[in-house]
Parts: structure tokens; sequence; C-alpha cells
């Protein structure tokens, strides 16, 4: 099989039909040159050039490989090229993780910073909770995830990414949407829709540790997984719930947010994780270009 350095010798005399000034540019002698057509001339099985003693001509068989070793010779570069750029980090797929809350605020704020700072690479992704992420991020099938905690740590790395406080979302005319800010004891026997202990643990862990600090309890009439499914109950005037404040993103119809008087000390958080060991060069790069913009001191 021909070589790559034969390949621009040959381009060189197409170009100049003259051995002597086609050494010149290729900062060779005359004698190697001439040995480099000769061995692609024995690998094609065709002659290339016509050569007398004061010209240097194509054969037909010269005419026709000239455009294909061009687009070889451009191929070839072009792979080295990319090859070089996916190596730097500069280009390639990276694929992430994130909860189904954390596309209200988080995801866009991500996709401005990657296409900010990583315009050629491919930003891939996955909506799953925080358990399905741990599996693929273990499984390799994740360069990172925005998780809720706790996870298994263990051979990983995070970062805080969001904190948000938690709001009271009432239904427009509700006797705690409007007035004076509300107070978490306004709470105590409210009908009050609650995130459930098992698809909605993170949110119902905060809320019941948020409801346990301010030593009240509601009357709980609904256990919902995501916030958005709460919204639409308050909407329904269902009843009231607490919210991340990225909730203000949705524009749920007939719900009004309000901040809390005192604001609960406990906010909701939002981390980014990724195994400490990685292969990938364009998530390395995410990750000391577009995190930093994202996390959350």
């Amino acid at each position: 099989m021909f070589e790559f350095s034969q390949l621009r010798c040959f381009l060189a005399v197409a170009e100049d039909l003259h051995f002597g000034r086609a050494a010149q540019r290729m900062n060779m002698t005359q004698p190697p040159l001439s040995r480099q057509i000769q061995l692609l001339e024995h690998e094609l099985g065709v002659t290339l050039f016509e050569r007398t003693s004061r010209a240097v001509k194509m054969t037909p068989a010269g005419r026709t490989f000239l455009p294909e070793a061009k687009q070889m010779l451009r191929l070839a570069e072009g792979a080295i090229v990319s090859a070089k750029r996916v190596a730097r980090g500069e280009v390639g797929p990276v694929t992430l993780g994130f909860t189904p809350g954390s596309s209200y605020a988080f995801v866009p704020r991500l996709v401005a910073a990657a296409m900010e700072e990583m315009p050629n690479v491919d930003l891939v992704l996955r909506e799953m909770d925080s358990a399905h992420q741990m599996e693929a991020l273990a499984a390799g099938r994740l360069d990172a995830g925005a998780v809720r905690l706790p996870v298994d740590r263990r051979g990983m790395e995070l970062a805080c990414v969001m904190r948000e406080q938690m709001l009271l979302a009432a239904p427009e005319g509700h006797a705690l949407a409007e007035g004076k800010p509300p107070n978490l004891r306004d709470l105590e026997r409210m009908p009050f829709i609650m995130y459930s202990p098992t698809e909605g643990r993170y949110f119902y862990d905060l809320t019941s540790g948020i409801l346990r600090a301010a030593e009240i309890e509601p009357s709980y009439v609904q256990h919902v997984s995501e916030v958005h499914t709460a919204l639409a109950l308050v909407s329904a005037r269902a009843g009231v719930a607490l919210v991340p404040a990225a909730a203000r993103n949705l524009l749920v119809r007939g719900v009004v947010l309000r901040e809390f008087d005192p604001a609960p000390r406990t906010q909701a958080e939002l981390h980014m994780i990724w195994r400490r060991r990685q292969d990938n060069p364009a998530f390395v790069t995410f990750r000391n270009l577009v995190l930093p913009k994202l996390v959350d001191f």
C-alpha cells in the first residue's frame, strides 16, 4: 500500500511538472523524490509521468489519479485534525443526566453556558431521577449527572450547582395568596399537597424537615412525585404546597408563589456529580470551562 508521503511527492511534481523544483518545495533532493514516485507507480501498477530530458508530462493515468490523490490527502489531514480536536476536548459528545425538576431553571442555564464555552461539543441530555442517573454513571452511559442528595459518592466528585428557597404555592384568591407574607405556622391543619416518600423522596424529606422544624402538621390531602404535579393540584384548589423557587419558571395559571417570612433555613440543593476517573476529553473541557459557571458558592 502506498504512503501519504508518496502522495505528497506526486502532487508536488504534478503541480510543477519539474522534479527539481518539486524537490525544493518538499525540502529534499531530487533522487529521493524520484524514488518516491517510482515506488508509488510500482504500487499502483501504472506510469504517472512521462519523463524526457526536456520535460515532464502527466500520463492519462496520472491525470485521473490527481484529483483522487488530493481527496485522499484532504481526508487524511482532516482526520488528523479531528482526532487532535477530540483529544483536546474541543469536539465530541458530553452526555449529562438531569432530574425532571432541574429542567425548570438549571438545565437552561447549563445549555446556555455550554453553548457559549464549547460551541463545537455535542451536549446530550438525559432526563432521569437521581437513582437511575447514578446507575448510568457507574455503567459509563453518562459523563455526569445533576442529582439530589444523598447518593453514593464512592469514586465520584461533585459540586453544588443550585440552591433555592422553598416557596408557598397557593391558589389565586386563597387567604395566603395575598396580604402580608405567609408564615410556616399558617399551614397548621391546612389542606396540604405533600410529596411521595418513595417517588418524590428528596422533596418529601426536605418538606418534612421544614415542617418538623416549624413544629406544624398540615392536613395532607395528596402525595405526588413531581413539583409540576403539585402545582397542578394547587391550581385545582386541592390545597397548598411547598415548591422550589425554580417553579416560578413554570407559570402555572391560577397559582401564586410567595416567599415565607421568615424563610425556611433549609434550601433545595442540586449537585452535579461525575466519575473521578474520566476518559472523555470533552467532559474534562466541560468540567474546566462550563462547570465553574454553574457552581453555586
